[in-house]
């Protein structure tokens, strides 16, 4: 599969990059915390986070004001597995270059995307991206399997907590497995063993080989 930077003009339509922010603080907090003996953890609200310089700059610039939440996504992983979109966009920085697998809503079809669109663009350390509203995305990947990754996601605060069991109106609304996420799993992904809709279809991708 063939690696974009976020620099290269193909990835305007999922994103953009962010400027203007030192991001050493946060790296410094997020190298802290251990990598996980095995696969992908994920807190949407780290306290240690929270409390470092780009907290408020996140919440007050990236976000406008709006209420904020500062966590971190963080392991060893190389497949695709799943995808999922907000309401509004993710901010992500890491401590390590890492690989996004992104697509587009656009792109869904009758509740389901076929994974051939899918494209993957390599975010180098310390960089700020914006991943758009309407950006499928799911869990980072490597680019060292040794070293993992880490990668900080800023979201509006309540994001990816308890789904609030709202009774479904439509298709879209049995998607939703957590507070602010719709999630479409592939068939093989252990998401879709445990109830996830399954909204993928073709290659679960694995980029092992191309990093």
């Amino acid at each position: 599969m063939k690696i974009l930077p976020v620099s290269d003009p193909s990835f305007a339509p999922y994103g953009k990059v962010l400027e203007g922010y030192d991001t050493t603080c946060l790296l410094n907090a997020m190298k802290t915390i251990p990598l996980p003996e095995a696969g992908v953890a994920y807190e949407p609200s780290i306290p240690a986070l929270e409390a470092t310089c780009l907290y408020g700059q996140f919440q007050n610039n990236a976000y406008g004001g709006m209420p904020v939440q500062l966590g971190m996504c963080w392991g060893r992983n190389t497949r695709l597995n799943c995808l999922e979109y907000h309401r509004d966009s993710e901010v992500n920085v890491g401590t390590g270059d890492f690989i996004l697998l992104l697509a587009k809503q656009d792109e869904i079809v009758d509740g389901v995307l076929d994974t051939s669109v899918v494209k993957a663009f390599r975010v180098p350390a310390g960089v700020v991206v914006e991943v758009c509203a309407t950006t499928l995305h799911y869990a980072p990947c490597h680019v060292n399997e040794e070293e993992g990754f880490r990668v900080a996601v800023v979201l509006p605060r309540g994001t990816n907590t308890a789904a609030p069991g709202a009774k479904p109106l439509n298709a879209e609304d049995s998607w939703l497995t957590a507070r602010n996420k719709w999630l479409l799993a592939h068939p093989d992904s252990s998401e879709a063993g445990q109830g996830a809709h399954v909204g993928l279809k073709g290659e679960n991708i694995d980029i092992s080989g191309d990093i």
